[in-house]
């Protein structure tokens, strides 16, 4: 039986190499603070309300005052985002 040709393969050629960027890192430190601030924030306004029963925060707004704690406590979920 005749045999089969020998096939070379090609010799490997790494990719060339990809220059490297300069990735400017921003300071975030203000983040954590901020974010726990807004929970906070949030929460106190919310427990005030109901343990004034309506009258702290501001009485005039009557329970849209829980709208506003929950407010604080969205933003502070928003900038959370940012944390790296």
């Amino acid at each position: 039986m005749p045999k089969s040709r020998i096939r070379k393969k090609a010799d490997f050629t790494p990719p060339p190499a990809k220059q490297s960027t300069n990735i400017k890192l921003t300071n975030r430190s203000w983040v954590a603070p901020v974010m726990l601030a807004l929970f906070l924030i949030g929460l106190a306004w919310i427990v005030v309300f109901y343990v004034t029963e309506g009258d702290m925060p501001v009485e005039s707004m009557g329970n849209w005052n829980i709208v506003v704690g929950f407010g604080f406590i969205a933003g502070g979920f928003g900038v959370s985002t940012q944390w790296k």
